[in-house]
């Protein structure tokens, strides 16, 4: 059966995925993007943006960024990493923040309380609107994916509902050496070794450490 993972998560050094007052201007919260420098200097990163990859850097970082995209079938992310938006669907201008060609080229499948209809786009990529929980979308995923695996993508509510329920399979945390002191706290009050998960393997990048839990069969 195809996996769901969590994959290149990136979270500060106490916690927080994300940082606090989250909008428009600041998608990833203030202080968020700090979360993602290890990212943003990979070959993969900047390929997959357009651009140039002459400085680009191809070790370890970039290597666990690669991996994370190998093997997956479909998406779930939820809606605030879908975009800003809140309460009903105002109307369908906002497509992301990936522009006309987002870089996931699957079905993807955003979780929501409010029903909207699929939106096809460049590449492959097919957003679907669920509205029945995390256990409709999963097994949504799952049929879509043709025995890949499917990434859950955050963002950091997503995730903490599928941990609670033990329904991550593997799940791999980029931990950056920064302090964020407030906004979305990934594990806070979850028990993951009550819920069955251990640390598989731990890998250090050149701007973040890597590593990866895994669920007890």
């Amino acid at each position: 059966m195809s996996k769901l993972r969590v994959q290149s998560f990136s979270i500060s050094i106490d916690g927080y995925g994300a940082g606090p007052n989250q909008d428009l201007q600041n998608p990833l919260g203030v202080g968020g993007p700090e979360l993602m420098e290890w990212l943003f200097h990979t070959r993969l990163w900047r390929t997959m943006h357009g651009q140039s990859d002459g400085d680009s850097e191809t070790g370890v970082d970039n290597a666990m960024a690669e991996q994370g995209f190998a093997g997956i079938g479909a998406w779930i992310l939820g809606r605030n990493m879908f975009g800003p938006v809140r309460g009903p669907w105002p109307d369908d201008s906002w497509k992301g923040w990936w522009g006309d060609e987002p870089p996931y080229h699957t079905p993807v499948f955003v979780l929501t309380q409010y029903p909207r209809a699929p939106l096809s786009m460049a590449g492959g990529t097919e957003f679907r609107f669920v509205t029945e929980g995390i256990h409709a979308a999963l097994e949504q995923a799952r049929a879509a994916a043709g025995g890949g695996d499917i990434r859950l993508g955050g963002g950091v509510a997503a995730v903490r509902q599928y941990l609670r329920a033990g329904l991550i399979d593997e799940l791999h945390l980029a931990v950056r050496p920064v302090l964020l002191g407030s906004g979305e706290h990934l594990l806070n009050g979850i028990d993951l070794r009550a819920l069955g998960y251990e640390c598989a393997k731990c890998v250090a990048g050149e701007r973040a450490t890597h590593v990866f839990l895994r669920k007890r069969a």
